[in-house]
């Protein structure tokens, strides 16, 4: 990887938020931001992270609006969940999904391949 990719990390768990920055820095990922909130998020300038991973559930409010923004943008991202594929709603049923819990080899294949969905942009 030539150049560092910039993942954004929406998170609403703050041990999470931390475990997913701390894991992405040591694949070699630099990390945009950790939000924990959809506001927030919809506040990202999209030009300041290349990719990124998207908790389902923020505070009681879901991820979708900022995915469908993400995906107007052709910003790749993946959701984070503990329920599979259940409550992914059925525009977003092939997306990349990190499941919880998860392990640093699962977060590097996720990236990886967010990382190849930026790459053949």
């Amino acid at each position: 990887m030539s150049a560092r990719r910039r993942v954004l990390i929406v998170e609403d768990e703050t041990l999470i938020g931390f475990l997913l920055e701390e894991m992405v820095q040591d694949l070699g990922y630099e990390v945009a931001g950790v939000m924990s909130r959809l506001d927030q998020a919809m506040a990202a300038a999209p030009d300041s992270f290349d990719m990124a991973i998207l908790d389902v559930q923020l505070h009681g409010l879901q991820v979708f609006p900022f995915a469908d923004r993400l995906a107007a943008q052709g910003t790749p991202f993946a959701f984070a969940t503990g329920n599979g594929g259940n409550g992914i709603p059925e525009a977003y049923r092939g997306a990349i999904l990190l499941q919880k819990p998860f392990q640093q080899e699962s977060l590097s294949w996720v990236l990886g391949q967010l990382a190849a969905q930026r790459t053949t942009q």
